[in-house]
């Protein structure tokens, strides 16, 4: 389904809160030819995918239970750009986390990720914005038995753990293709690649103001590896 079938296929389904109230998805208003122009003009390569223009004018966001409002046009809301250099910020769970659209340098708009800071870890949520919008629907119906709460609640953990992950086998030269691109001393490298939703890595495990690149179009992050000093290397200055 394009992303506009997947939001219409679920506009009927009722849902029931933990206090035990119904509700349904309410739509905001679709976007006008002044806001999609406006919004292509600031997107990469000036270009806004067909099947998302025809989402945008049907509805630029809805609201729904749980999460706060989710939008479709929230672009450059994020920040982080290290991170993700093009994004839109789908929706946050109230508490500085948030569900992340991927836009390449070219304007394709690609997968959904979850970036949680606490524990600071990313996960590839969904794979892309029809299937997060299923799974927003799934939220509602399963609970904590749905993608997006294990997610939420347990594959974050499992990756800030190292129960499960991508990072620790990685450690290795990595060659970029952007020369301009200044690499830590001690890195790791996140591979995303074809991977299956609910995989990820943790972000923060060298503590705050951790440099990160993303080198490329491709979901490939390169992380800083700190190496913690003893105490007496600390006082002599010794080498890590």
């Amino acid at each position: 389904m394009t992303p506009k079938q997947q939001l219409e296929s679920i506009l009927s389904n009722e849902y029931e809160s933990e206090d035990g109230e119904l509700y349904r998805v309410e739509l905001l208003d679709g976007m006008t030819d002044s806001e999609i122009e406006n919004l292509k003009n600031q997107l990469p390569n000036n270009f806004l995918p067909n099947e998302i223009e025809k989402l945008l004018r049907f509805s630029k966001g809805f609201e729904f239970y749980g999460l706060e409002e989710v939008r479709f046009d929230a672009f450059g809301h994020f920040g982080f750009e290290e991170m993700f250099p093009n994004s839109i910020q789908l929706a946050g769970d109230g508490f500085g986390n948030f569900w992340i659209l991927d836009i390449d340098s070219k304007g394709n708009w690609n997968s959904v990720y979850y970036v949680c800071h606490d524990p600071a870890v990313l996960v590839k949520h969904s794979e892309n914005l029809s299937e997060f919008i299923k799974h927003v629907d799934e939220f509602g119906q399963k609970g904590n038995q749905s993608n997006l709460d294990i997610i939420h609640e347990k594959t974050v953990m499992d990756i800030w753990s190292e129960k499960v992950g991508i990072m620790k086998k990685n450690e290795k030269d990595y060659d970029s293709e952007n020369e301009q691109v200044e690499l830590p001393e001690l890195f790791l490298v996140a591979d995303l690649t074809d991977k299956p939703i609910k995989t990820g890595f943790p972000w923060g495990k060298s503590g705050p103001n951790t440099k990160i690149t993303r080198p490329t179009d491709e979901p490939v992050w390169i992380v800083e590896k700190r190496v913690k000093q003893g105490f007496l290397s600390r006082l002599f200055g010794g080498k890590k």
